[in-house]
């Protein structure tokens, strides 16, 4: 979990402004509507401002701008003054407090909205603005998640606050292809809009920040009766698609409706014979969804791993031998597909906290040693933190039980199995898998394949750094193919991963396990193309620069 404390000050206002040729392109789109008002939700230095000065079709344009911090307000209304961008007027309030108020019949609507709304995770928001996020929610019948950002509530009520056949063009997360907490707003967006477009580059846009960035392109129907045509992916590198005309961009890709976009948005970051290539798999015989063949739990929650889980060195320096019980939950844990006694050993020979403390017994029965290593977490104030004080005693961890197969919450190319041949117990980073009807060793190594994994990359999501992660309702959605008839070979396997590119022992275990079903080596291979494709755009990288 991230904690308040540990933020930047600027990650905690999301201050982040857009580049000038950016604002640039987007005031072009919105410059040919010839717009009468025009809303900048969060305007901070005035960026934008100056780009629609630029573009010259703004200066009898009643501009609207909201921006919190009162100095980058007033930097802001200088700058549009300076531009000469007479009718502009900056508010040093809340945005979304303004929208509220104004978002039912009767309330200001725009021809136009142009920003970059805040990337501020709710629960780095201070209470009263978290309030208003929600509210914006309630105001148009969405379903709201406390996991969710302010960009959100952002986009949604400038939307709201959008006229008919209005535009909205924003520099956004490109998170918002993909997140669960985002679902209300692309649901949202599908219904409100006649057309939507996201340009998706291929590299980061901001300094110092991992947080990867797209241009959302909306244009809002006109009225009921006016279809919704669906989204549109416009894939960029460079800049050069910045010298093109904006409205070429915007009518560029075909757009995609229904189930491609229902949920997340990624599927339409794949070509059409893929996205064929993926529902007739999905509709085969042998191929599952996981929920249906496996339970999902998460790992023990100790809420003070580092009290919890210890080397071996830790475990004779307070005499814990009877407390500790062998554990992994980091991937340098299990670099495989397989956890035995050996990758144990290994383990704690390189000091690694290969041990839980699970301290089971009744107060009266614990041993001195086993108190005083309590009170040490107690001098520390562990007692205290959220997860530990709500139980008792604070230090008897809950729910604690070991599966034959556990699964890491993170990966860096694709998600795998764990083979737990010793029992070990997993944390919270890592999730107990329970199998219904299907053996471990055969849900393992099946779960190696170029199907499952783009179904994990259409199904998880990632944030900062390209790292993969999925969550339990997330990894209920995966395709897993189980053949009645498959020659899997665990051990190899195991060595496969450990020691080879992971597409190469992808395109190895499509041919065992894809192979089993009838799927030809061409359908294999385009499986395993599209998943690279949405690989190497996570990791921000290009399949041509690796394989040079």
């Amino acid at each position: 979990m991230k904690f308040m404390e540990n933020q930047t000050a600027q990650k905690l206002r999301g201050g982040y402004y857009t580049p000038l040729d950016l604002a640039s392109f987007i005031a072009r789109w919105i410059a040919e509507l010839k717009p009468e008002k025009v809303l900048e939700p969060s305007c901070g230095d005035g960026a934008f401002f100056q780009a629609m000065a630029d573009v010259g079709a703004f200066e009898k344009s009643a501009i609207t701008g909201f921006e919190l911090n009162e100095g980058e307000a007033g930097k802001a209304a200088r700058r549009a003054k300076d531009l000469r961008l007479w009718d502009a007027t900056v508010h040093s309030e809340d945005f979304l407090g303004w929208a509220i108020a104004n978002m039912g019949n009767g309330g200001e609507r725009f021809d136009a909205v142009v920003g970059n709304p805040p990337f501020v995770r709710y629960q780095f928001l201070p209470p009263e603005f978290q309030v208003r996020a929600a509210a914006i929610f309630d105001e148009l019948g969405l379903k709201f998640t406390k996991h969710t950002n302010a960009w959100v509530s952002f986009i949604l009520a400038s939307m709201s606050l959008l006229r008919p056949g209005g535009r909205l063009a924003m520099v956004v997360p490109a998170e918002i292809i993909h997140v669960t907490h985002a679902q209300s707003l692309r649901s949202y967006l599908g219904k409100e809009c006649r057309r939507l477009v996201i340009i998706d580059p291929k590299e980061l846009w901001f300094d110092g920040t991992l947080q990867g960035a797209v241009i959302l392109m909306a244009e809002k129907r006109s009225g009921p009766r006016q279809k919704a045509e669906g989204l549109g992916m416009v894939p960029v590198r460079g800049r050069e698609f910045l010298r093109r005309s904006p409205s070429e961009v915007f009518a560029e890709p075909q757009s995609i409706n229904g189930k491609t976009v229902a949920g997340k948005w990624t599927r339409a970051l794949l070509d059409l014979e893929t996205r064929e290539l993926f529902d007739e798999l999905e509709a085969h015989s042998e191929v599952h969804r996981f929920e249906d063949i496996a339970h999902v739990d998460v790992g023990i929650v100790t809420g003070a791993n580092k009290f919890f889980l210890v080397p071996n060195e830790t475990v004779t320096t307070y005499g814990l031998s009877k407390y500790a019980h062998p554990m992994f939950g980091r991937s340098e844990h299990c670099p495989g597909i397989i956890y035995d006694e050996r990758q144990h050993a290994a383990n704690a020979e390189k000091g690694s906290p290969t041990n839980f403390l699970w301290f089971d017994d009744a107060p009266n029965k614990m041993s001195n040693q086993a108190r005083q290593y309590i009170e040490r977490g107690e001098a520390e104030k562990l007692h205290t933190r959220y997860k530990c004080r709500i139980r008792a005693p604070w230090y008897k961890v809950p729910s604690v039980y070991s599966t034959e197969v556990g699964m890491l919450k993170r990966c860096h190319d694709t998600p795998r199995l764990i083979l737990n041949k010793i029992g070990a117990y997993t944390t919270d980073t890592a999730y107990r898998i329970r199998t219904r009807e299907v053996e471990g060793e055969r849900l393992v190594g099946c779960f190696i394949n170029p199907l499952t994994a783009l179904s994990a990359e259409l199904e998880g999501r990632h944030y900062g750094g390209g790292v993969l992660e999925l969550i339990p309702s997330e990894i209920e959605r995966l395709l897993i193919p189980l053949p009645k008839v498959v020659d899997l070979d665990l051990e190899g396997l195991d060595a496969s991963i450990r020691d080879r590119p992971t597409h190469e022992t992808l395109e190895q275990q499509g041919k065992v396990v894809l192979g089993a079903l009838g799927i030809s080596r061409a359908k294999q291979a385009s499986a395993l193309a599209g998943w690279r494709k949405l690989r190497d755009r996570r990791h921000r990288t290009s399949t041509e620069a690796l394989e040079v």
